[in-house]
């Protein structure tokens, strides 16, 4: 393909405009052409970097441009699912932000309907696009640490200063879980390619309609798994593989390069259990997730590459969140 893939996005979120929107300009073989938002004053930082970006005043205007081929999504929870269905039924193909849906259940009409256009149409999960990402599971799976055993995560941040934000209003699908419990659950079950057994424990505090603390174990089939996510806690991430001979541990999973440096440790245990271990470092600070994932999605449109996060990674994901919250009651 000669001519890149088009980009439109609907909405001038400030997640598009900080992160997406200067990705899919930076992204080989895709151009961010076109924006919709009623406030011309929210598509000027669009502009500045995207020369020539044309400015629909409505999300339908977007979706009827002849010269838009992808759309991307990063309007409120709620509205994922309805608007990317009108984005495939108007032949565009689909980027939508996390989560896909509020229930599993949700995205299975979605899922109907990509089969039925043959469009594109995925989940903006960038962490599985992230070659720290890709190296872990190649090491999981080969053996690194031997038997998987345990998985320990965790993702948090404190946001209570901004009781307006849609995180903290239950009507736009706010809570810790549906932000970022996406990612400590999603990635356990990206790495081992598992489904959890039973949901074993889920304590979470609730304010205002919206979880803020969420504790969640978890058993799969040969290993257990903890997670905790919270919205009122000190900003921490950290996700650790334990297995028999040796530990695989991420120190920023989930917002590389911004809570720190992209790296792997792997700890691995002296023969014959004794007391020694050896310690090897792998680190990725030139990888940005955020483009990655454009041109992995840009790949599977042009070219057809196979897309590492589908619509039913996604399902499985969201129907494991629906599991946590019937499991606390």
């Amino acid at each position: 393909m000669t001519t890149p893939l088009r980009w439109g996005i609907l909405g001038a979120a400030n997640f598009a405009r900080n992160q997406m929107g200067p990705a899919i300009h930076a992204a080989k073989g895709s151009t961010l052409a076109a924006l919709a938002t009623r406030d011309p004053a929210k598509a000027a930082p669009f502009a500045a970097f995207a020369p020539g970006l044309r400015v629909h005043s409505d999300y339908d205007a977007l979706l009827a441009d002849p010269e838009i081929d992808a759309v991307y999504i990063p309007l409120p929870h709620p509205m994922h699912v309805p608007w990317s269905m009108k984005a495939l039924e108007a032949g565009k193909h689909v980027l939508a932000e996390k989560p896909m849906a509020m229930t599993a259940a949700e995205i299975d009409p979605l899922i109907a309907l990509r089969d039925r256009t043959g469009l594109q149409c995925a989940e903006a999960y960038m962490i599985v696009h992230h070659p720290q990402w890709q190296r872990a599971r190649a090491l999981l799976r080969d053996g690194a640490i031997g038997q998987l055993v345990h998985v320990e995560g965790i993702f948090t941040y404190d946001n209570r200063g901004d009781p307006g934000n849609i995180r903290n209003t239950a009507g736009q699908g706010g809570g810790g879980i549906p932000d970022i419990g996406v990612y400590t659950y999603g990635c356990t079950r990206w790495m081992t390619g598992q489904e959890p057994e039973e949901i074993t424990h889920a304590d979470i505090t609730w304010e205002n309609g919206v979880d803020v603390i969420a504790r969640v174990s978890a058993r799969f089939a040969g290993f257990t798994a903890h997670w905790v996510n919270s919205m009122r806690m000190a900003p921490f991430q950290d996700m650790v593989f334990h297995g028999e001979q040796g530990v695989l541990r991420l120190t920023a999973p989930f917002n590389a390069q911004v809570f720190g440096e992209a790296r792997i440790e792997l700890h691995r245990m002296s023969a014959g259990g004794g007391a020694g271990h050896s310690v090897t470092v792998e680190r990725f600070p030139a990888a940005a997730q955020y483009v990655e994932q454009v041109e992995a999605f840009g790949r599977t449109v042009t070219e057809g590459a196979d897309y590492p996060w589908t619509l039913e990674d996604a399902r499985g994901t969201q129907a494991m969140i629906d599991a946590v919250y019937a499991a606390a009651g």
